[in-house]
Parts: C-alpha cells; structure tokens; sequence
C-alpha cells in the first residue's frame, strides 16, 4: 500500500479504547441476547429501530435497511443515503448466501487522470476530496430497494417511520457526533446548510446532550418513502443532484442526471472459504474485503493458533506476516471486476493459499513481501498511490426465521466530501480509486475509468458452521483495517473460543507497508518480542476500530456485539 500521507494521520483522530486481551477461560460475558432475532450496530439508536421492524414482524433485510436509514440520521459522519454499501443476505432454511452490491459509480465522463494536475501530478488533498471530483453516485437506496423486493416482508413506507421520527422530532448529540464534528471543521461544515443543523452560531460543533432535528432529511425520506428509489434516481431528482455535484467540480468529467439514473445495485458471487470446519463468506469485486479475509484465514490455517492464544507474541507475528502477503495481493488484483480481469477463483484457491502460507515463518519475519501470482492472474500489473480510507459502519441483523444480514454502509472519510444536499452527506468515495493510472510503466487495476466502482476494504460476512447454520454474522468500519479486524475476530471465535464482544476487543495490529502498527496500551509489552521476530518498525497508535458482531449462542437466540471501544463514546453527558 502506497500512501499519499502519513500512515498514522487517519489513526490519530480514531476511537482509543481500552479493551484487554481476555483468554477463553475470562472472556467477557456476552452482551445482551434474543431469541426472535437480534440487531448489532454502532449506535443503540439504529439498533432499537432495526429491533422495531423486527417486532412488526419484518424480515432481517427489513431491519437492516431500517438500519441503514437511522444511522443516516443519527451517524452522519460515518454513512448514509448519501454513500454505498455491500449486504450479505443468508437465508434461514438452506445454506444459500446472496451477496448485493451497492458500491457508488463514478460519472461516465470521469477519466483516468481525474486526480491529476494539467502536468500530471496528483491535486492538493483540499481539491481532489472536498468536492465534486471525490463524489460517485450513490448506492445505499438502490441497494435498499433491490434487497426489499427479494427479501422485504413489511411494506417499503415502513421501514423509513424510525428514521423519519429521529430527523423530525430530533436526536441528541452524543460525544462521538460532537467530538468527529470538531476534529473535521473545514469538512463537516463546509456548506451552510450543515452548519445549520450541526454548529451554533459561534460556528463550534452544538454541544453534547443537544437535541438535533434534520427537518430536511425527513422530507427526503419521507419523498423515498412515498415514491421509493424514484425519488433518489427518477428523473428530476437525478438532475437536482447531479447538477449541485457537478457545480462543485473543479475539473474532468462531471455527474450528470444520466449518471444517477443508470444507476443499479448488482448481485455478486460471494467469496467463500473453509477455515477449519467453517465455511466463511464475504463481498467479492469491488470489494477486497471478502478475499483479503479467505486469505489471511487460509494462509493460517496450518498454525494452530489456539494452543498460541492471544496473549503470545508469535500468534500476532503470524497474523501479521498474513496481512502483508493478502495486502500485497490485493493491491495488485482487486478492483472492480466490470473493468479489469480479476482472479478471484485463483486468490482463494486452496493450493494457492497454501503456497503463500509456505513462505510464513513462525520464528522470523518476511524480509521482502510481493504479490504472489495465483491461477488465472494477469501480468503486468502496476500498485500506485492511493487516499487512505476511513470511516464507514457496520451492522448485521438476524431475524426470527434464522435469516441473518450483514451490511456494511460507508459515505468513505468522516462527513464524505463535505458536500450536502437535502439533509444528507455526499461521499468522498471515489478518493478510493488510485491516484494514477499507471506504475512503474504498468496499468494499475483501481484506475479511475468512467462508470466504474472504486476498490473498497469492507468485508461483510457470514460465518457458517460445519452442519451449515449461521454462527457469526460480523463486520467492521475503519478503511484498510477492515479485513485485519474481521479476520482478528473470526480466530477469536473460532480459535481462542471468546464471546463475540471479547473477540472484537482484541488487540489491534496491522502491517503497513513496512511499519507495523500495534494499538497503544495494549500490545506495547510485546513489542521487544515482535522486533525480535523479525519486525523492526513499530509504532503504536489509537486504532480506528469500530465493528459489530452477532454470533449464535449454543443454546439458542444470539449474542449482540459492539467494540467495547465504543464504550464511552455514545453517551450524552
């Protein structure tokens, strides 16, 4: 991964947290649990309106859309009607899994030198990502309305009444909303239509314990409602849009209503792996995360982790040595697979993973790591620089009749592009394309081409068991780290048998390039362990975790699960 700006610039505004490595044997006690179906998400506010429309009698997709919406209202800075997001859909009575893309497009007239100077050289930061350039068409109500006409039970107008109810009757502003509004001034209140709604007349962030109302956003829902996706890409919305979007474009080809209106969700091929007994599924093209998480899982698969444990130095040192050769992977191979060939078969084939794994050492660390060359791989393949992502959410819902749904929904950086139109946030998802088209003289498969989707990190996935039911329905937000968080928590599971809750508080680290990262206060009494296996460059840093889990409970019902690094940031005191 090249990046354009420090690496440690995205963690240093995250979450911190204060979870401990727990062993089986204390692992925290589960989280609350239900037997009808259960709702995870980042805030309880979602939460309780996807618990709603789950005791109406509604369906997991139902919830989650509810989800989905809510979270636009009272998550803002973190996704939204305004971004995209992949599903996952298991069904209850068989093993089949459907997997919905609703990853944002960029404008037909978008080029391969979008990012760049008349010279060639890449735009400032400022220009490139807070405007129109960084904007693709959203996703997340096309992606909504294509899972509710397979999967809905309730009507459509049903799933926006909690949403609608926290735009107009008003939220309270917890520390989380507050503290991202003040560290993203210059973004988050860029038009003054957020700054309305968001900061006081001293132009500082409203304080914590506000009350907020979005009157705009509920009439945007409430239209959604009434009319479904029209409303969002029928023909005079897509011409609203687009042309705010593409008068706050500086350069190459703009949005046009075109571009909204030929917008759909599409149904992709999951990723599916075995790890152990499991069967775990994820998002393939344009998302990475399905097979940067079957890598690592299978590149490990060979060590038996849970005689390691958390607590030693040489698990961590082998999870790590997995990224770095799942990361090289992808950055070579995956992108969107309308575009560019991409060999998902050949990244996750057994003997391919094995060969990668072969070159793992227990008792020393890789000194060079490449992109291998899996089965069906195309040559000549350049790894350019790219923005780094951040932000998103995760959410995952199970309903009544064991049907799960795992959504991961994003707006890309904190408040997107800063751009806001009716209430809601654009995104800034097209930074998630690479910066230029070639390296090294060599085409790069994240390009910016016109009507493409950028490659993402989210990895919304379902875990099944050996007898075929759903065992862990799990996700994470935190751009890159995406992959390394689910993965971490799936060995959790699997291999050190934690709850779910425990399983996501488990210590962050993650390999960038060169440097390894390890969350502070957490992993640092391992550190003269670690350069002694081989890893030199440490730096630790809060983590910018922030994942959900529910996982099926022996004797029934599920365990709901939030990152305890949360704790602290949702109140309103």
């Amino acid at each position: 991964m090249r990046f354009l700006v420090p690496l440690f610039a995205p963690l240093a505004l995250a979450l911190t947290g204060c979870a401990a490595t727990l062993p089986p044997e204390t692992a925290a006690a589960p989280s609350p649990t239900r037997a009808q179906g259960a709702v995870s998400s980042a805030d309880p506010r979602a939460t309780a309106a996807g618990e709603a429309i789950l005791a109406q009698g509604g369906s997991a997709t139902d919830a989650a859309i509810a989800v989905m919406l809510a979270l636009t209202v009272v998550e803002p800075q973190s996704s939204g009607i305004g971004g995209g997001g992949f599903m996952l859909r298991a069904d209850g009575d068989s093993d089949d899994i459907v997997t919905i893309d609703g990853r944002e497009t960029a404008p037909a007239a978008a080029t391969a030198t979008r990012f760049l100077d008349a010279e060639g050289k890449v735009l400032p930061r400022e220009t490139r990502v807070f405007s129109g350039l960084s904007v693709g068409v959203p996703g997340n109500i096309a992606l909504a309305a294509e899972t509710h006409e397979k999967f809905g039970k309730l009507p459509w107008a049903a799933l926006f009444e909690p949403a609608i109810a926290l735009a107009r009757d008003g939220f309270v502003m917890n520390r989380r909303l507050h503290e991202s509004l003040a560290a993203n001034k210059g973004r988050a209140d860029k038009t003054e239509a957020a700054r309305a709604t968001f900061f006081g007349a001293d132009g500082e962030p409203l304080p914590i314990g506000a009350t907020l109302t979005v009157p705009a956003l509920a009439d945007t829902f409430a239209a959604l409602a009434a009319a479904g996706p029209q409303a969002m890409y029928g023909a005079d919305a897509a011409a609203g849009l687009a042309a705010y979007v593409a008068g706050e474009t500086p350069q190459d080809g703009a949005m046009t209503a075109a571009d909204v209106t030929a917008y759909d969700a599409k149904l992709r091929k999951p990723v599916c792996v075995r790890y152990r007994v499991y069967r775990v599924c994820g998002m393939g093209p344009p998302s990475s995360g399905g097979v940067a998480v079957g890598q690592m899982l299978g590149q490990l698969e060979r060590f038996d982790l849970a005689a390691l444990g958390p607590d030693s130095p040489r698990f961590w040192h082998l999870f790590v040595e997995s990224q770095r050769l799942a990361y090289a992977d992808r950055e070579l191979y995956l992108a969107d697979a309308d575009f560019v060939e991409v060999p998902v078969a050949g990244l996750v084939d057994p003997a391919y993973m094995a060969s990668r794994s072969a070159l793992i050492s227990s008792t020393s660390a890789l000194a060079k790591v490449e992109a291998g060359t899996p089965p069906g791989a195309p040559l000549a393949r350049g790894d350019g620089p790219e923005e780094p992502e951040n932000g998103t959410t995760h959410f995952a819902v199970a309903d009544a009749e064991g049907n799960a749904v795992s959504y991961t929904s994003t707006v890309e950086g904190a408040f997107g592009s800063g751009l806001y139109w009716n209430g809601f946030y654009l995104n800034n998802e097209l930074t998630d394309f690479t910066l230029t088209p070639e390296a090294d003289d060599k085409p790069v498969a994240n390009r910016v081409e016109g009507g493409k989707r950028p490659r993402s990190s989210m990895a919304p996935t379902i875990v099944y068991d050996a007898d075929g039911r759903v065992v862990l329905v799990i996700g994470a937000a935190g751009g890159p780290t995406i992959p390394v968080q689910v993965a971490r928590a799936i060995i959790g599971v699997v291999d050190f048998g934690l709850t779910a809750e425990a399983a996501l508080g488990l210590p962050f680290i993650m390999s960038f390039g060169d440097v390894v990262v390890i969350e502070e206060g957490l992993l640092e009494a391992m550190e003269n362990d670690l350069k002694a296996l081989g890893h030199g460059n440490i730096r630790t840093s809060g983590a910018p975790l922030k994942a959900n889990a529910l996982r099926r409970l022996p004797g029934g019902g599920w365990e709901a699960a939030v990152d305890p690094r949360l704790k602290g940031k949702l109140d309103y005191e």
